[in-house]
C-alpha cells in the first residue's frame, strides 16, 4: 500500500488512528481497496505509517464500526461497503449530508402552517384526531437541481420553533437541535410511489415517474415522537444502502448515485 507523507503532514495534529482510518476510508471510498479486498496486515500498515500495533487497531474497529468492513478470526479484515454509516444528525439533516457530500443543498419552502393532524400523521405521532400540528412542505435540491419533496409534520411543542425561523435559510434540524430540541432515533421506512401531480410539477417530471419515498418517525429519548415525515426523492438523484455485519445493527445509509450505474447508496 502506498501511503503518502503530505497526507500524513497534513493531519499531524490529529490522533494517529484517526490518520490511519481516514487513508484507508479514501482507498475504500476510491476503489483503490475494492469491496471483498482483504485490508493490508497489521504489519504492513505499522510499517507504512510507522506506527505501533495500537493505532493501527484503533483505525480497524472505527472502520469496522462504521460498517466498512468485516472482521473474521483467522482472516484479514476485508471491505464490505463504500460508504460509512451516518451519524443521525447527518441523516437526518438533508443540508448537511448534502454539504459532506461536496455538494450544494437547497430548498423551496412551499409552505408551514398549523392545522389538525392528518391521520396518518397522527397514527405516526400517537396523537387524537383534529390535534393541531405544524406541517412542512420543501422541494429540496442539490446543485439548484430539485431532487425531493420533503413533507414533514412536527408535534406543536416542537413545530412552534418554525414560526420565528425562515426555512429557506437552511437546517430545519439543526435550527431545532440550537432551541434544544433532542432527535435522538428514527425509524425509517422505504418504499416506491408514483408522482402525483403536484410532485411530477415539483420536481419537474413526468406524472406518474417513480419515486422512492422514505417514512420517517423521529424520538426523543424517551421514545416520544416528535416528527413525522414522507420525503419524495428521485431515484436518480439519491440512493440508499442498508449496511449488514454480523457484529454490528444495520445501518440506513443514503448517497449519490455511481457515476458507473446511476445506483448507489441523512432529510432536512
Amino acid at each position: 500500500m502506498n501511503t503518502s507523507s503530505g497526507s500524513s503532514r497534513r493531519s499531524a495534529s490529529a490522533a494517529l488512528h484517526v490518520v490511519i482510518a481516514d487513508q484507508l476510508r479514501e482507498q475504500i471510498s476510491s476503489g483503490q481497496l475494492a469491496i471483498g479486498a482483504s485490508l493490508p496486515s497489521e504489519a504492513d500498515l505499522m510499517r507504512s505509517f510507522g506506527v505501533s500495533r495500537g493505532p493501527v487497531r484503533q483505525a480497524v474497529a472505527a472502520l469496522r464500526s462504521e460498517g466498512l468492513i468485516a472482521v473474521s478470526r483467522g482472516r484479514p479484515p476485508r471491505v464490505i461497503g463504500t460508504v460509512a454509516s451516518q451519524p443521525l444528525a447527518n441523516f437526518l439533516s438533508f443540508s448537511e449530508w448534502a454539504k459532506s457530500a461536496h455538494r450544494t443543498p437547497g430548498q423551496k419552502t412551499v409552505e408551514t402552517a398549523r392545522r389538525p393532524v392528518s391521520p396518518a400523521a397522527a397514527d405516526a405521532l400517537e396523537l387524537e384526531a383534529g390535534e393541531p400540528v405544524v406541517e412542512v412542505l420543501r422541494v429540496r435540491s442539490l446543485d439548484d437541481k430539485p431532487v425531493m419533496i420533503e413533507r414533514t409534520t412536527f408535534v406543536m411543542d416542537v413545530g412552534r420553533h418554525l414560526f420565528d425561523f425562515d426555512p429557506d435559510s437552511g437546517s430545519i434540524f439543526a435550527h431545532l437541535r440550537s432551541c434544544g430540541v433532542d432527535l435522538n432515533s428514527a425509524r425509517h421506512t422505504f418504499d416506491a410511489v408514483a408522482a402525483e401531480e403536484a410532485d411530477a410539477e415539483y420536481l419537474s417530471v413526468e406524472l406518474g415517474s417513480p419515486l422512492l419515498r422514505e417514512r420517517r418517525i423521529t424520538f426523543d429519548p424517551s421514545g416520544r415522537p416528535l416528527e413525522y415525515s414522507e420525503d419524495s426523492y428521485l431515484p436518480s438523484a439519491v440512493t440508499f444502502t442498508v449496511e449488514n455485519t454480523m457484529q454490528n445493527r444495520s445501518a440506513v445509509v443514503r448517497a449519490l448515485p455511481s457515476v458507473s450505474t446511476h445506483n448507489s447508496a441523512d432529510h432536512d
